[in-house]
């Protein structure tokens, strides 16, 4: 890497982390909840670079002292432990250096975020609605190995099984930035359980991963906001089905309109219901930003096309392939049980060698 570039950045990256760990100690700081939490996430988001960057600065130092000891060394086996030694030192200089790069590109400020997963039915009539049924599990077993938390906020059932749409809320350690790469159109080829002659069928659902936003985002005006009551329908029992629990609210001025009816507690749906209006909101603005760059990555999942094809499970061949990247896996079954990870990893691959290559470091 540019050494002197880097190192002023560098520089700079850990002074600001210094100024903000002692602002986030300030009373008047602490006061201010929206400024609090806003210094507390940027702290965060510098600790492993100024951490990598320490770690540079011990690893430089130690070659050089090493090179300046093997000048004046007489003894032939502590020459060769320090030339030994000094290899070492390089090579982990080196993988620092690159480690370096990928912490020094910019972050999605939402990649931290809570998210909304929608998925919806799309061609193909009940196969749809199954196969969104079987994203829904697989994601659902893909949270548990991240220690995430689900809770379903809305879900239309389709005639024969699965779902033609499901709204769910994902709380976790960095939820967005990982779960984004799954926004898009997932195709699935195989033969339905309806179908007599044997015929493989391709049927579609897609798939939508917004950030959620948090209290301080959005700023809600109550008489903004329409709230209709009424009776849950669905799976939860007799007691669901005759309670007027279920909330919908409509906000006026965007025409946006959420419902949740999960919980029996009208008071836990209205709650859930305004955090998911809150964070439809917001993402209108944030669009903006992804519009941005959609034109900039053909990797980045998260472009203002969510129409767009960005997955195939062909059941025939157990093959699932990712068509931004061209990467393919032959074990369908096991990336159904929620093992998606390596697919994920090798699309952040791409996308941040795209990023360096455009210059945003």
């Amino acid at each position: 890497m540019n050494e002197d570039r880097i190192i002023l950045k560098l520089e700079g990256i850990k002074q600001k982390f210094d100024e903000i760990g002692l602002q986030i100690t300030d009373p008047d700081v602490i006061a201010d909840m929206k400024k609090f939490i806003e210094l507390n996430r940027e702290y965060s988001d510098l600790k492993p670079v100024v951490a990598a960057f320490d770690k540079y600065k011990l690893t430089v130092a130690n070659i050089e002292s090493t090179r300046e000891l093997l000048k004046t060394e007489k003894d032939d086996e502590m020459c060769r432990m320090a030339v030994a030694e000094i290899e070492y030192l390089e090579n982990q200089r080196s993988a620092l250096e690159e480690e370096i790069k990928i912490l020094l590109i910019p972050k999605d400020p939402q990649d931290d975020r809570n998210a909304i997963l929608e998925i919806r039915a799309g061609t193909g009539g009940n196969e749809a609605s199954i196969f969104a049924g079987d994203l829904l599990r697989m994601y659902t077993k893909f949270f548990e190995t991240k220690g995430w938390k689900i809770e379903i906020t809305h879900i239309s059932e389709g005639t024969v099984g699965g779902f033609k749409e499901i709204v769910a809320k994902i709380t976790g350690v960095g939820v967005y930035g990982i779960l984004k790469y799954e926004s898009g159109v997932h195709r699935v080829q195989r033969v339905p359980q309806t179908e007599t002659q044997g015929r493989i069928h391709t049927s579609a659902a897609s798939v939508a991963v917004l950030p959620e936003a948090e209290e301080f985002d959005i700023e809600l005006n109550e008489k903004d906001i329409r709230k209709d009551i009424f009776c849950s329908s669905g799976p939860g029992g007799q007691s669901v089905n005759t309670t007027y629990s279920a909330i919908r609210l409509t906000h006026i001025p965007t025409g946006i309109v959420v419902q949740c009816q999960d919980e029996k507690s009208q008071m836990k749906n209205y709650s859930k219901a305004l955090s998911e209006l809150r964070t439809r909101i917001y993402n209108m603005e944030y669009q903006k930003y992804i519009d941005e760059i959609a034109s900039k990555r053909k990797t980045m999942v998260s472009t203002g096309d969510r129409s767009a094809k960005i997955r195939t499970y062909n059941y025939p061949q157990s093959r699932v392939t990712d068509h931004r990247i061209n990467y393919t896996v032959y074990n369908l079954p096991a990336f159904m049980n929620g093992d998606i990870s390596e697919i994920i990893k090798q699309l952040q691959i791409a996308e941040n060698a795209e990023r360096m290559k455009e210059g945003e470091l």
